[in-house]
């Protein structure tokens, strides 16, 4: 490439890349449609490159314009931040929003990202609802909701921020104590930490092909935080975050390698809320920073 390109071709570009055509891209961008053949054009040319097989009604990309898709997405997304990220500091955001998340996150993740979400709009007051239940959101218990499993209620947008590594986790008193397990078979002879069902705590760690029996569960409880500090006592064995359980130096990772635990993470809000300007700019400020983490 021998001279720059403008920004609005590269984005005519991606839009025509999505949407396959150029009138699709047309309605997406609020243009009209020989304005964005003209900066695809542009585009072309200022690359020097073909990006899109053209038929009568529809655009294919070449080679070149695929290769092109993946850093041009990642550009949109930059831009896209950039725009929140301004509107959050501009527009005065003030009010009260509801975030309900499991105690764990509540108490080690959400601190961090709601301290960045001040000092974007130092105005608005954030309540967290700490609590491992599945807040319904369709009951206005809170405008927006952090979970582990897609929600299947058709007025709930949610979106998908990522996929949190985990691993099993001990205190190094239990490990000085029972010592450290090297295979997956010697998870058989240890002791875990049970949180609310026992059936469905160990029908999830089959998932995982971790073999744990009702026999393995010596201690739990309902509470997050609470489990969390039996396994600091030394109570046995239970999976988390890395992201959390790395904060702490009594805790060590256990079969490093061998049992890489992961979950989804879902940002959610009402069908209604994601309307409002207030709650939309929040759920993408809490989006692009959860995605950090």
């Amino acid at each position: 490439m021998d001279r720059g390109f403008d920004w609005t071709h590269l984005r005519a570009f991606l839009a025509t890349a999505e949407t396959g055509s150029l009138s699709a891209a047309a309605r997406q961008l609020g243009l009209a449609q020989p304005t964005i053949g003209r900066q695809v054009s542009a585009l072309e040319d200022a690359l020097r490159l073909t990006l899109f097989e053209r038929t009568s009604r529809s655009m294919t990309l070449t080679d070149a314009g695929r290769d092109l898709l993946i850093e041009a997405r990642k550009m949109g997304d930059a831009a896209a931040r950039i725009t929140v990220m301004a509107q959050g500091r501009t527009q005065g955001l003030d009010g009260i929003i509801r975030v309900t998340a499991s105690d764990m996150m509540s108490a080690y993740v959400l601190p961090d990202t709601l301290l960045k979400l001040r000092d974007l709009a130092p105005r608005l007051r954030v309540d967290v609802i700490a609590a491992n239940d599945i807040r319904d959101i369709l009951k206005r218990e809170a405008d927006i909701a952090i979970r582990h499993v897609r929600p299947t209620e058709a007025d709930l947008i949610a979106r998908k921020i990522g996929d949190s590594s985990a691993h099993l986790y001990a205190s190094k008193s239990y490990v000085a104590a029972r010592g450290s397990p090297k295979t997956v078979e010697d998870l058989k002879e240890h002791d875990f930490i049970s949180m609310a069902d026992d059936d469905a705590f160990v029908a999830a760690m089959e998932e995982y092909g971790i073999p744990v029996s009702r026999a393995n569960l010596r201690s739990g409880s309902t509470s997050g935080i609470t489990t969390w500090e039996l396994l600091r006592k030394g109570f046995g064995i239970f999976p988390m975050s890395d992201h959390i359980g790395d904060q702490f130096d009594d805790a060590v990772r256990l079969l490093d390698g061998i049992t890489d635990l992961s979950f989804p993470v879902w940002l959610v809000t009402h069908r209604e809320l994601h309307t409002s300007k207030r709650i939309r700019l929040v759920f993408d400020l809490l989006a692009e920073m959860l995605s950090e983490t």
